[in-house]
């Protein structure tokens, strides 16, 4: 069964230590394209992300969210240095000393001087906040397959919406067929009369030979034929309908459609006849929603 490119899913899991979110969208793209954010103390896991995700969405642009926050203690955003700082302090201490002969208590005054020197901070980033350990790893794949899974769901439920409306725009083009193969006859049976009207307006003043004038009314006749452009048709939209049973076929759906608008493009070019052109177009006018639907196709 075929499988839309647009697709969504969401996977909240929590242990005693973390509490992991992994959010998968998907939108259509010829390719597998996919972008991944996550927690920097995670980062080396990417490629193993990236298969994770590849094996189960097997195309499309698709977005990948990890969010990873710890539970118990805090972790401050800034880490004081602590070595630094008693150095500046001690410094700072004997200088005051030195300086002054009175006994006065600065500790306070002197500790903020000693935290505004260089290197006494170190600001952290966001995903240092995050230790990586075996057990979180485990956490994160776990909900990142669930999301995944998801995604995969919403995919095949929306795959199943396409299925319907690319089978009634085929059936559609079948009708029509139907539609010209019952004017086909009357066109050709015209043409044959209109040509053979205007050689009797001839044969007053131009003698003409019978064989010869049927051999070129059958060539003539011939390249208006269109008996092979149907079969052909027909044969293009029964595979087409055997192609929405089979999962991964988008791009074969693009390909028949191009074959498809082949063959009425050729049955147009050949018939001259009203009826029939308005067929061709309503027919075209139901390849291009196949087309613009196929491209959202797995």
């Amino acid at each position: 069964m075929i499988k839309s490119m647009t697709g969504y899913g969401v996977a909240t899991l929590e242990t005693d230590t973390v509490s992991v979110t992994a959010e998968v969208k998907s939108l259509n793209s010829k390719n597998l394209e996919i972008f991944v954010r996550m927690p920097r103390a995670f980062s080396e896991k990417e490629i193993e992300i990236r298969n994770m995700v590849g094996n189960v969405l097997e195309r499309g642009k698709i977005n990948v969210s990890i969010d990873v926050t710890q539970k118990g203690a805090v972790t401050p955003r800034v880490a004081v240095n602590l070595p630094i700082v008693q150095a500046y302090f001690a410094d700072l201490n004997n200088a005051t000393q030195h300086l002054f002969s009175e006994k006065n208590n600065y500790d306070i005054e002197l500790f903020r001087m000693a935290m505004q020197m260089p290197e006494a901070s170190t600001q952290l980033h966001e995903g240092d906040l995050v230790t990586r350990n075996a057990n979180d790893w485990a956490t994160i794949q776990a909900a990142l397959q669930q999301a995944s899974q998801a995604c995969d769901q919403f995919r095949a439920d929306e795959g199943a919406t396409l299925r319907g409306k690319l089978t009634e725009y085929l059936q559609r083009i079948g009708d029509l067929l139907s539609e010209v193969e019952t004017f086909d006859p009357q066109r050709i049976a015209a043409t044959r009369q209109r040509l053979h009207d205007r050689i009797q307006e001839l044969a007053a003043t131009v003698t003409i030979d019978n064989n010869r004038f049927e051999q070129e009314l059958i060539y003539y006749i011939e390249k208006l034929d269109i008996a092979e452009e149907k079969v052909r048709l027909r044969s293009h939209l029964a595979y087409a309908l055997e192609a929405l049973n089979i999962e991964g076929s988008g791009k074969k759906l693009g390909f028949i459609a191009q074959e498809i608008g082949r063959e009425i493009n050729t049955i147009g070019s050949k018939v001259n006849d009203a009826q029939i052109q308005r067929l061709v177009v309503q027919m075209k006018e139901e390849l291009e929603k196949i087309k613009e639907q196929s491209l959202n196709i797995v």
